[in-house]
């Protein structure tokens, strides 16, 4: 059984309203979403990229993501690949903070030994 779209406005998983927020974090959330996202910072990439890249990732999994990155309007689909769309960059502009966190975060572990 495939996910439901997490679109804001219609209900998602932690929410009946579909407020924008939960529907972001109910699509940021599925299995290889951001890992695919990331794969999209620096410009385009074709379904075989993602195959190869993400190796772990079915094939139906990638297209299903892929599919739902659409409909979301995060990314596009042009003649070199998908890309992400002017939202898409924005997302990952507001994921920064998170990964200079995470790096923070992950050092104290380094300090540890």
């Amino acid at each position: 059984m495939s996910e439901q779209p997490a679109i804001p406005g219609r209900p998602v998983r932690g929410s009946d309203s579909g407020r924008p927020v939960m529907a972001a974090f109910d699509l940021l959330g599925r299995r290889w979403m951001l890992r695919m996202l990331w794969e999209m910072r620096l410009g385009s990439v074709r379904f075989s990229e993602f195959r190869n890249r993400i190796p772990e990732a079915s094939p139906t999994t990638i297209s299903q993501r892929l599919d739902e990155l659409l409909e979301a309007r995060i990314i596009s689909r042009t003649k070199s690949g998908y890309r992400l769309t002017k939202h898409g960059a924005a997302l990952l502009l507001a994921l920064g903070p998170l990964e200079l966190w995470a790096q923070s975060w992950g050092a104290r572990f380094g300090d540890d030994g």
